[in-house]
């Protein structure tokens, strides 16, 4: 599959920026507020094991994209060829424009809480022209605005903490029934999120190794922190609102800046990837005009359509990209394959779909270290002993 010409622009303190800015976002803050059942220990507990599990993940697949250029897909590609990551590609395109309906709607509701002049709907368009700039003015200098952005963000996530962790923690009650296993795959599904995107960011490191490795860091600390901010919310502030607990803290400008800030510096990554990703489907569209249209449909669905779950939207993305992960790390690290001359990798597509499969029926299970660790060990050792048994498949035409 052809793919476009990469310049490599982006330095390793840039890559660790953009993706500290990636991590603080009001839904990871909210997912945090979910363990509070566990209690304080035990739920940072499990935050920082899903996190370490996740990361791992995402810093694999991120080098993949950083040492051989390809995009997210474009890795795909070398696992599934041409023509069959396409079915990724598509799957991307579709759940990073819900992504990026999800967060605006969320930053518009939490907005419009701290200041209701707008309404959510004019606070949606707000974040969508907000969101649409920082795509429409390109990598180079989007990273210097990003990078901006993130050590402003750095100031003001310390003056929210402060106004969560003031108060005196609320015992759980207990009834949730929310175990310690699910609570680790909770977590682990966050960073999941980001595997079909990391790829098209760190594909444009200066210095590979050093460009995936702090990406990975920054996004580990930046998103274990908004974590603990939820889960501080529902057991020191006893709210699941983050915007709800900085306005009666009186933060109302810091809170602003917050929401709007954080909204557009982790949603515009959703909208630009599937730009991206559609760029890797046919090579003549635009990757910046593809993005900036995923923006608008964004927005116009977070003005018009019901989508403000997304709990249930991580595990079905968890379902298609881990699998599919699994797979592109494999073929990588362990059987050196490269099958992106060929139209369609048929064995990488069933394994596939028995991962997808897998991956559904285990979230049924409750396995103390979450789900997503044992399916994709699963895979990858399968994908292994396919290689060994049936041998490595012939270059011709497919």
């Amino acid at each position: 599959m052809s793919q476009p010409t990469i310049h490599r622009r982006l330095s390793t303190p840039t890559l660790g920026l953009i993706w500290f800015g990636a991590s603080v976002s009001l839904a990871e803050i909210l997912t945090g507020t979910f363990f509070a059942p566990l209690g304080f220990e035990q739920g940072l507990t499990a935050i920082l094991v899903g996190h370490i599990i996740g990361c791992i993940l995402f810093w694999l697949v991120a080098y993949v994209s950083a040492k051989t250029g390809a995009s997210a897909m474009g890795a795909a590609s070398r696992s599934f060829g041409h023509v069959g990551s396409n079915l990724f590609a598509v799957a991307n395109v579709i759940q990073l424009v819900g992504w990026t309906a999800i967060m605006v709607v969320s930053g518009a509701a939490a907005a419009n809480l701290l200041l209701p002049l707008l309404g959510e709907a004019g606070w949606c368009v707000v974040i969508g022209v907000l969101i649409v700039f920082w795509i429409a003015i390109g990598v180079k200098r989007m990273g210097r605005a990003q990078s901006f952005a993130a050590v402003l963000l750095l100031v003001l996530t310390f003056v929210a903490s402060s106004a969560v962790f003031g108060g005196t923690p609320i015992t759980p009650s207990g009834d949730e029934g929310l175990s310690f296993g699910a609570a680790v795959e909770l977590a682990v599904a966050m960073p999941l999120s980001w595997l079909p995107v990391v790829g098209d960011y760190t594909r444009e490191a200066k210095r590979p190794g050093a460009g995936a490795t702090m990406a990975t860091i920054t996004y580990f600390v930046g998103s274990c922190w908004m974590f603990a901010i939820g889960l501080g919310c529902a057991l020191f502030a006893g709210s699941d609102d983050i915007a709800a607990v900085m306005a009666q803290a009186g933060m109302g400008i810091v809170g602003i800046l917050v929401v709007v800030l954080s909204t557009v510096t982790t949603t515009f990554l959703d909208a630009q990837s599937a730009g991206v990703s559609a760029e890797s489907i046919h090579p003549k569209l635009n990757a910046r005009i593809c993005g900036i249209i995923a923006a608008v449909v964004g927005t116009a669905l977070a003005i018009f359509a019901p989508v403000s779950n997304f709990e249930e939207f991580l595990y079905l993305i968890g379902s298609v990209f881990a699998p599919m992960a699994a797979i592109v790390i494999a073929d990588y690290f362990i059987g050196h394959r490269d099958r992106s001359d060929v139209a369609v990798d048929w064995r990488n597509i069933v394994l596939w779909v028995l991962g997808f499969a897998l991956y559904r029926v285990s979230l049924t299970w409750d396995i103390p270290c979450g789900n997503t660790l044992p399916v994709m060990v699963v895979i990858v050792l399968a994908a292994f002993v396919v290689e060994k048994v049936v041998g490595k498949p012939s270059t011709a035409s497919e």
